[in-house]
């Protein structure tokens, strides 16, 4: 099985390019997110985020686990099923998740004009 190449490299020499590489998706964080709560499914996973492509989460959620930012347990049991859990190197993006939420709390009115309410539940 081929890995997945990135189509733009992780810029090493630079700690927020380097950061930004590994959450910047629309999905990824949120997932981080919703990981620190503990173990999900894949299933569980898309119904936290129905307007979201499957196959798009799953490709995240592969390069997540390819970044060891989260681990994934495959159960070999009838039927198969998988987990993922947020890996220790994961854990440490939960400040940086916490103040880009705490940020969106505090700003969310300036961008009420340009955008309208915000919707009640998503993230």
């Amino acid at each position: 099985m081929a890995t997945y190449e990135r189509k733009i490299p992780v810029d090493l020499d630079c700690p927020l390019r380097l950061t930004m590489s590994l959450i910047d998706s629309k999905w990824k964080s949120c997932m981080l997110d919703e990981l620190r709560h503990g173990s999900l499914r894949p299933s569980e996973l898309h119904k936290l985020f129905p307007e979201a492509a499957p196959r798009v989460l799953d490709l995240q959620l592969k390069e997540l686990v390819e970044d060891g930012l989260v681990t994934k347990t495959v159960y070999p049991e009838l039927p198969p099923h998988s987990e993922y859990t947020l890996s220790p190197l994961g854990e440490t993006l939960i400040p940086i998740i916490d103040a880009m939420i705490e940020w969106g709390n505090k700003n969310a009115a300036v961008f009420e004009k340009k955008y309208g309410k915000p919707n009640i539940g998503k993230p």
